[in-house]
């Protein structure tokens, strides 16, 4: 995992900014930043390969979230923005990305995935 995230939590309601008639950003409380992976559906059917581990849920995801398990567990509508990608051809620097679901969890790990969808502005 070489890439770096921020996963945060929707806190509150937006804000109508009376000077522009603009609503703001909703506020959002940084639950973790660090290391992990945004990986597309080719690139989660890889790592599924790789671990031996099929996926149980067959939504209409296109990407996952890989996190180390000592990550807080992302909940549903909790915010995903990948803020750096080792490859300078990933195309995902500053998207944002919505859980869909709680991250995954069981007794034998080694990453965290948890089931994103994208925030189209």
């Amino acid at each position: 995992m070489v890439d770096q995230e921020r996963i945060g939590r929707p806190t509150g309601t937006a804000q109508l900014h009376v000077e522009t008639g603009l609503v703001g950003s909703v506020p959002v409380t940084l639950l973790w930043k660090g290391s992990g992976a945004v990986l597309s559906a080719h690139g989660l059917a890889a790592l599924e390969q790789l671990v031996c581990s099929p996926r149980l849920d067959d939504n209409a995801s296109r990407h996952g979230l890989v996190t180390p398990l000592s990550t807080a567990i992302p909940q549903r509508d909790d915010l995903v923005a990948l803020t750096a990608a080792a490859s300078a051809t990933a195309g995902t620097v500053g998207r944002t990305w919505q859980a869909l679901d709680p991250g995954e969890a069981g007794t034998v790990e080694v990453a965290r995935i948890t089931s994103l969808d994208e925030v189209v502005a």
